[in-house]
């Protein structure tokens, strides 16, 4: 099997690509048309997906809501331009498309009838609609909505932000912690969960509030959506996922699913009290008697084993349902006979699609290669999204077995058609303890046999994460390979997709196992690609693989001509103070910074900038509060207080990530010159 093999290479198929002139450059990759969210009709005939596109003029990324033909032909645009437009949900009888958009004003939820005529608005509410799950009858929906909790309407709401920004005072008097979270400041609003029934204009009415006594968010912050909640297949309750931690809540990872009826007459009901770890994803069997979800066993650790759940609501009996399958299961799709659960998990340097029998727990590869990014199933049809190394995401349909791959959009065709993408291979090695570890090298766009090419060395964040087969938008080995250089990544001891034994391995030593791994990765790779100059290698990172840079810098910094430092933790003691999901410091290092002081100073990159002596170029935002901004200045401040070539690219307007358009440009092309200055053309 090509897995088991010492490399896999993954090469583009196009002659005319062969033959292209040029490599995949910063503007390319900042202005590519991106495709997510792909929804099949009851009938799976036709898929609804959203695809973004750059405006640069506006600065900024704009959607729209487009439908495709499963069988093949001509995709049709459905929202019009001018304002963004996303989650495209179907009408349960597939006449009607769903989506929320901005052309408004605010995110409000609009239909359009396929049959014809423009889109209506559907709610008219004073606050933004952050997601929305329509009933099995197509008669209600589930709405989550911004509000103070203590208000008893939406009016309230309003009015009391309307009087904050009217108050001359700017102050925030806090009690307890969030006081902000990743990168807005807490004001006291919370994510409620509504129901809203349709009128027979089709529009909504004043929603009901049914997450009555939870002080907790539904859907989470900051990246939670509508599949945290869903409604039971008679339409007359919904269960959803919600953290009820009280001021425990910034070092909680205890999300438990709530039952509870859609006229809001009762308090919610806790279905998973007994575990105190993460439960979330709710989907029910047609015939409402099983509940399934995916569940956590470890409180407090983020990147536990997400396993596949089975509740009997009769009798309240759970299992696991794959226990031997040693992966972490993303969003769960059922299947339409109700025998298989449909996955998203992490694999040996991939993101493939996996199809679980329910019954036997035996979990099977349905469409692998690259990295999938959402899919939906329905009946035998199948529709995913895919990207690889080589390529950026496309619509494609299968049988839902995986047969009969067909891509069906190809939107970034014409502008890549001049691109020629670094070839990718995938290579293993012996790391930490002997133990299999995996990496991927990169050759640059205008390879030629007998040539040795300059480095760049990446390294990958989480910790707890993954830089494998996919086409990365901020991270992106082509945009190095098209500056002529080589690329090498490695998943370290703590990536995901190796097993969860694999996954746990960093904790508490976060510059001990990985770091060897890189060590012997990195030697492996000059052993194995006679065309990577070892003498020319800059290493870069960010979050985690930030703090690996900052601590190579004080440990193994002879192999690299330059470094390049991303929102890197630099004071890890000074990070477990003032990080905001505390929680993950605190598994990371075994316990709190005024407990256990001897576990944040095993791995702190300050405590060695005596040996810091190469250049290294310092990145950050001003609105990351995940890794706050004074960790990078404070890196900055040794660099240029001891008179080591260095700069600081500062983003008073991003967050941990760096999204805006112009910003993105700016990033790349200062790393490019870094790079540039340090290991030449």
């Amino acid at each position: 099997m090509l897995r088991l093999a010492a490399a896999i290479t993954l090469a583009l198929s196009s002659t005319a690509a062969l033959a292209a002139p040029r490599g995949l450059q910063v503007e390319d990759l900042v202005t590519l048309a991106r495709v997510s969210d792909p929804r099949l009709s009851p009938d799976g005939r036709h898929a609804l997906y959203v695809l973004r596109e750059t405006d640069l003029e506006k600065n900024k990324g704009v959607t729209a809501i487009w439908l495709q033909p499963v069988d093949g032909g001509a995709a049709r645009r459905l929202t019009a331009s001018g304002s963004s437009a996303n989650t495209p949900r179907w009408s349960p009888d597939g006449k009607s498309v769903y989506f929320l958009s901005t052309r408004s004003g605010s995110q409000q939820l609009w239909r359009l009838d396929l049959t014809g005529g423009e889109a209506r608005q559907i709610t008219d509410y004073p606050v933004d609609v952050g997601s929305y799950r329509l009933s099995p009858d197509g008669r209600a929906v589930a709405l989550s909505l911004e509000v103070f909790p203590d208000c008893a309407d939406l009016a309230c709401t309003k009015q009391r932000m309307d009087e904050r920004a009217a108050d001359k005072s700017s102050a925030m008097l806090f009690d307890k912690l969030f006081i902000r979270h990743w990168d807005a400041w807490k004001d006291g609003r919370r994510n409620q969960l509504f129901v809203a029934r349709f009128g027979e204009d089709g529009r909504t009415g004043e929603p009901t509030k049914i997450s009555r006594g939870i002080d907790g968010d539904v859907h989470s912050k900051p990246f939670g959506d509508a599949a945290e909640y869903t409604f039971t297949p008679d339409g007359q309750s919904i269960v959803f996922s919600a953290r009820i931690a009280g001021r425990s809540e910034p070092w909680s990872t205890n999300f438990d699913l709530f039952q509870v009826s859609v006229d809001g007459n009762e308090a919610p009901r806790n279905l998973t009290a007994d575990n105190p770890a993460w439960d979330t994803g709710p989907v029910f069997s047609r015939d409402g008697k099983v509940l399934y979800y995916r569940a956590m066993k470890r409180p407090g650790f983020e990147a536990d084993r997400f396993a596949l759940m089975r509740l009997d609501l009769a009798s309240g009996e759970r299992r696991e349902i794959a226990p031997a399958w040693d992966r972490s299961a993303d969003t769960i799709v059922l299947s339409d006979d109700g025998k298989r659960i449909y996955t998203l998990a992490d694999d040996l340097g991939q993101h493939p699609l996996f199809s679980i029998d329910i019954a036997s727990g035996k979990a099977q590869r349905v469409v692998g290669d690259g990295t999938i990014g959402g899919f939906d199933v329905k009946g035998d049809r199948l529709a995913f999204v895919r990207s690889r190394l080589t390529a950026p995401g496309e619509l494609f349909s299968a049988r839902a077995d995986g047969g009969q791959v067909k891509q069906l959009s190809a939107f970034n065709a014409e502008r890549l058609n001049e691109v020629r993408m670094g070839e990718a291979t995938q290579f293993i090695f012996k790391g930490w303890n002997d133990e299999t570890v995996y990496g991927y090298v990169v050759k640059p766009w205008n390879f030629e046999p007998g040539k040795k090419y300059p480095t760049a060395f990446i390294i990958h964040g989480g910790p707890q994460g993954s830089m494998g087969d996919n086409f990365h938008y901020r991270w992106n080995p082509q945009t190095y390979a098209g500056q002529g250089w080589a690329v090498v990544f490695i998943d370290f001891h703590g990536s995901t997709g190796y097993g969860q034994a694999f996954t746990d391995s960093i904790s508490g030593d976060w510059g001990g196992k990985p770091l060897e791994d890189l060590q012997k990765g990195w030697a492996a790779a000059q052993q194995q690609f006679d065309f990577i100059d070892g003498q020319r290698a800059c290493a870069l990172g960010a979050s985690y693989g930030g703090f690996m840079v900052n601590w190579i810098a004080g440990q193994w910094s002879d192999p690299w001509r330059c470094l390049v430092s991303h929102s890197g933790v630099f004071d890890a003691r000074m990070m477990g103070y003032a990080t905001e999901e505390l929680w993950f410091d605190e598994w990371e290092r075994k316990g709190t910074p005024w407990d256990n002081p001897e576990n944040y100073e095993k791995n702190n990159p300050v405590n060695h900038t005596l040996r810091w002596n190469k250049p290294m170029l310092i990145i950050h935002g001003q609105l990351d509060y995940r890794i706050p901004v004074e960790q990078s200045i404070g890196a900055f401040t040794v660099l240029q207080r001891r008179g080591i070539d260095s700069q600081f690219l500062y983003f008073p307007d991003e967050n941990h990530w760096i999204l805006k358009p112009a910003n993105s440009l700016r990033w790349h092309h200062t790393v490019n010159a870094w790079l540039h200055k340090h290991l030449g053309q």
